[in-house]
Parts: C-alpha cells; structure tokens; sequence
C-alpha cells in the first residue's frame, strides 16, 4: 500500500472529520467571541485581559490555534496534491507551510500564555 507521509493521517476520511470538527469548533469559539462582544459594548483593556487571562478561554484559544493549524494543513495539503505536479517543489512549498504553521502556533500560544 502507497501512504504519503505528508498527509496529516494518511486517510482522506479522517482528515475530512477533522477539518470539518475543526470548523465546527472555529464556529463555536467566533460566536462566543461575539456574543462577549455584543454584551460588553463599552469594552475596555481590563475586561479584554481579564478573558483572556481565564484559564478555562486560555485552553479554548489553545485548542482554537491547534485547530487552525490543524484546519490549515489539510487544506494546503489538499491543494498542493491536487494542482503541483512537480514533486520537489510540492514538497518544499509544504514544508514551508509547515514550518510556518508551526510558528504561528507557538507564537501564538506564548502570546495567549502570556511568555
């Protein structure tokens, strides 16, 4: 059997699964951003820190960034099979993204945790 070992889980359906859970998941997290936003309408500094110095919406975020990361791989993965041919260029503009991706994650998890 042929595996890609750049795919995220070498099974199309479980990547469809998990690029739509993390969709779901991005959906639940911007509607609860903006109903905090909708009920605070003189938002000020404090009240933004104090959200986001909860460790309960600390985990969220952190699973939101994974999520993203998550969502994104699968997505350029899903296109740069498709539409690059040329093998060593497919493959250096992944890991690009991968590394760009994984970048953004730690940034952002020190930035949401406060590093």
């Amino acid at each position: 059997m042929v595996t890609n070992v750049t795919s995220l889980t070498g099974n199309g359906l479980k990547d469809w699964l998990i690029q739509r859970v993390t969709a779901i998941y991005f959906a639940a997290y911007s509607i609860f951003l903006l109903c905090f936003l909708i009920n605070h309408p003189d938002l000020n500094f404090e009240q933004w820190h104090l959200l986001f110095t909860n460790t309960l919406f600390q985990i969220a975020t952190g699973i939101g960034l994974l999520a993203l990361s998550l969502h994104a791989w699968i997505g350029i993965w899903t296109v740069t099979t498709d539409y690059m041919k040329c093998t060593a260029l497919r493959l250096a503009v992944q890991m690009v993204v991968v590394l760009w991706l994984l970048s953004q994650f730690i940034w952002g998890l020190m930035i949401v945790w406060g590093q």
